[in-house]
């Protein structure tokens, strides 16, 4: 049996079916609100902020926007996916910029 704490060997390229890749919901979220675990799988409650006007004021309302669960390989999958996209923002955040002057001679 294999270890849940391992995530699975490469085991070569995966293929998307293109019958799924459309349908996928987007999940923009501000932050995780709480997480746990029970019976095995990973819980992460998804959230993020309203801004909803109140006279001249504006209040803030956090509100679920999904329901994470997975088994702890797949967390370690997930984990692993965000620290390399982390580390690709971060490199492209170094990049130096090249200034364009005002008047080309």
């Amino acid at each position: 049996m294999a270890d849940p704490e391992t995530p699975a060997a490469n085991l070569g390229p995966v293929t998307i079916s293109s019958s799924s890749s459309e349908r996928a919901p987007i999940i923009y979220f501000d932050g995780a609100s709480c997480f746990g675990h029970h019976n095995g799988a990973i819980q992460i409650e998804l959230a993020a902020n309203l801004l909803l006007p109140v006279g001249a004021a504006v209040r803030v309302d956090v509100v679920q926007t999904a329901h994470l669960r997975c088994s702890p390989a797949a967390a370690l999958a997930l984990r692993e996916a965000l620290d390399k996209a982390l580390a690709m923002f971060k490199l492209g955040q170094q990049q130096p910029t090249e200034e364009i002057p005002a008047v080309k001679n």
